[in-house]
């Protein structure tokens, strides 16, 4: 049973940065992928960037340029920095791990709030 811990995260105001990581612990997943997904009021949750455990990094269109994943394979920790933050990245953020064999195993962390201010 692979377990999460999700750190970071709170308050800022438009055009602050914050970062968030998490850790994973119990894997014996050689293969995986890491990200980060977050979950606004009323809306559905999206993916906003993950990171494979080769260092293949995906982000949605929204971030790109601004947030950036990266990854501690050796500590098995994910980290997201967030730049230039705007209101609408407002949300829960989630840790998302996904343990790849002939499936994948999906883990989620508890979240964490990331508010933004006008």
């Amino acid at each position: 049973q692979v377990q999460l811990v999700e750190s970071g995260g709170g308050l800022v105001q438009a055009g602050g940065s914050l970062g968030l990581s998490c850790a994973a612990s119990g894997s014996a997943f050689i293969r995986n992928t890491m990200g980060w997904y977050r979950q606004a009021p009323g809306k559905q949750r999206e993916m906003v960037a993950t990171i494979t455990s080769a260092g293949i990094t995906n982000y949605a269109d929204s971030v790109k340029g601004r947030f950036t994943i990266a990854r501690n394979n050796t500590k098995n920790t994910v980290y997201l920095q967030m730049n230039s933050l705007k209101p609408e990245d407002t949300a829960v953020y989630y840790c998302k791990f996904a343990g790849i064999t002939w499936r994948t195993y999906d883990y989620w962390g508890q979240g964490t709030q990331v508010t933004v201010s006008s």
